[in-house]
């Protein structure tokens, strides 16, 4: 197919002119290369595209809907190079960017609001979705760049610790746990988890920290979205482990844990070995000299008066 880009050009530009010289003359190309071009070009369709008329030539019935074809085909390539052109121009080009659900409320648009400020025309394709998701999209070339968690390691892409973010209890303000200041996660053994579905970062680490303190969750309900799962642990149908939310949630208690270690790790990730367009390079440049100040201030956490049992 690419080899026959050029010819379909050459052949539009004889079918426009009529006239094998002058359409060469316009393309720059010699005319007996030409003349051999639309031989071979007709050789291949296995049909005449011109009647030749001395130094003229005019579309035969199969040139005439072959030119219709080749038209369209061009326009097309054309379309898509001047797609790609401006997808990969330093100022206005685009970046394909995905994030996390939970980063999406403040953390993300305030990135993108800094990066912004010195590259005001840069556009951004944005996708929020869970961690395994946006990988297999990164692996795609579907996306450039991605925030998620935790952090991957995988030999076809490449991934940078950012940042990390600590994590609560979730439980109901009436529920046993609720008047704690800090509690050990193996306190929380018996109860039922609401938790997000397999695939999600946040139910890998629950898996895993629950492992660390000796236990296997009791799994009540999965969902696909944190503030849903605060809902349902204010509706009294279990507890979560969580990331701090944007605005207090009425209903709920946020318990910090002691043990295990209660973060996760908020990484970039990027495809291993695929050149940048200067946006993406900008914008990964960008993100990069945020480690460790990517997550603004996490919200003021007012416990209930402390049960110290």
């Amino acid at each position: 197919m690419y080899a026959l880009t050029p010819r379909l050009a050459q052949f539009a530009a004889v079918a426009r002119h009529e006239h094998v010289t002058r359409a060469a003359q316009e393309l720059g190309v010699p005319q007996s290369s030409l003349s051999r071009s639309l031989a071979r070009l007709e050789a291949d369709l296995g049909v005449a595209l011109f009647a030749r008329h001395g130094r003229t030539v005019s579309l035969t019935p199969a040139g005439r809907t072959f030119l219709a074809a080749a038209e369209r085909a061009l326009t097309a390539v054309e379309q898509g190079a001047e797609a790609v052109r401006s997808d990969a121009d330093p100022a206005t080009g685009k970046v394909a960017f995905g994030f996390l659900h939970t980063l999406g409320w403040e953390t993300v648009p305030e990135l993108l609001r800094a990066f912004r400020a010195d590259h005001p025309r840069v556009r951004f394709a944005l996708v929020q979705n869970y961690g395994d998701a946006m990988l297999e999209r990164l692996r795609a070339g579907e996306l450039d760049l991605c925030l998620t968690s935790p952090v991957p390691d995988a030999p076809d892409l490449v991934a940078r610790r950012l940042d990390e973010q600590r994590l609560r209890l979730v439980v109901p303000d009436d529920h046993r746990l609720a008047r704690r200041k800090r509690i050990r996660l193996a306190e929380a053994a018996e109860e039922s988890f609401v938790t997000l579905e397999p695939g999600y970062g946040m139910r890998r680490i629950l898996d895993t920290m629950c492992a660390e303190a000796g236990f296997t969750p009791r799994i009540a309900f999965e969902g696909e979205e944190a503030e849903t799962i605060r809902g349902l642990v204010a509706a009294g149908l279990g507890v979560a482990l969580l990331p701090p939310p944007v605005f207090p949630r009425p209903g709920v208690r946020e318990v910090t844990v002691t043990a295990p270690r209660a973060v996760r790790e908020i990484g970039l990730a990027w495809s291993a070995g695929r050149p940048d367009t200067p946006p993406v390079a900008a914008f990964k440049a960008f993100l990069l000299s945020r480690r460790g100040q990517l997550l603004r201030a996490e919200p003021t956490h007012h416990p209930a008066p402390e049960d110290n049992r």
